[in-house]
């Protein structure tokens, strides 16, 4: 980066004090909604939020003015298997049609522009081989396409190109909010862990997957200012039937932790 180039970040309004960026995880997912209560008990209130796949549904949720509990009992007890509908197509096994009928029926916001704080969803678009980051239009289609594992959940098109989980390229979505925001947070629910057990093809995909989005996280974890990862979650799948209650309580109980030890707010 040039002398000038950082120059003029310096220079950028900060329009917003605390910024938020959610990682993808599946199921693990239900661990930001803890992280979020933890840090709202402590005083902590992200007004920018971006996330990836589980962290945009997150994201969404508390966006749209739900609190975390109250997002958490929407989800609890579930898994996107439970979600998803078994589908037969050629682009992917699972659809998300009770997805999107479960955000259709709780998401009041019909734009991000009716969000009450501003919301960025990373994309992966296949067609131009880039990670695309969506805040303006309708939310849900944009939201379902950053969830969409790829070969696992069908793609969702969007003005004729092809989008699937934005955690390809960025699962963990500072990029666009880091310029535009005072102090920084990543909530990452993807802690890497050996595995022996590799005998479905679900499960192949799945630590496929797993193990591709979590390169360069190292990196981003120096460009925030609080960085909280549950290790612990590495004991649950991303893909498998979820333990909602434990993910949930892991996120709250490892934030409240990490605040008592250092809060940098």
């Amino acid at each position: 980066m040039s002398f000038i180039t950082k120059l003029l970040k310096s220079k950028t309004k900060k329009n917003y004090k605390i910024g938020i960026a959610l990682s993808g995880g599946g199921v693990r997912g239900l661990a930001h909604l803890g992280i979020l209560k933890a840090l709202n008990e402590n005083q902590i209130f992200p007004d920018i939020i971006s996330g990836t796949s589980a962290g945009a549904l997150a994201g969404l949720f508390y966006a749209d003015g739900y609190s975390p509990d109250e997002a958490y009992e929407i989800f609890r007890d579930t898994s996107l298997f439970k979600f998803a509908q078994i589908s037969f197509p050629r682009k992917g096994l699972l659809s998300m049609q009770k997805v999107i009928k479960i955000l259709e029926e709780n998401i009041k916001a019909k734009s991000f522009e009716d969000l009450k704080k501003p919301l960025y969803v990373a994309t992966s678009n296949l067609n131009d081989g880039i990670v695309q980051y969506f805040n303006k239009g309708n939310i849900i289609e944009k939201v379902i396409a950053s969830a969409s594992i790829p070969v696992v959940f069908k793609p969702v098109l969007i003005n004729g190109k092809t989008y699937v989980d934005g955690g390809i390229f960025d699962n963990l979505p500072i990029d666009p909010i880091q310029n535009n925001c005072k102090r920084l947070i990543a909530s990452h629910v993807n802690p890497l862990e050996k595995t022996e057990e590799l005998d479905s093809i679900i499960k192949i995909a799945e630590r496929t997957f797993h193990l591709a989005i979590g390169a360069n996280i190292k990196t981003k974890k120096t460009r925030c200012d609080l960085f909280i990862e549950p290790e612990t979650l590495r004991n649950y799948g991303i893909l498998g039937l979820s333990k909602g209650k434990e993910i949930f309580e892991t996120g709250y109980e490892t934030t409240m932790k990490i605040l008592e030890k250092n809060n940098p707010f």
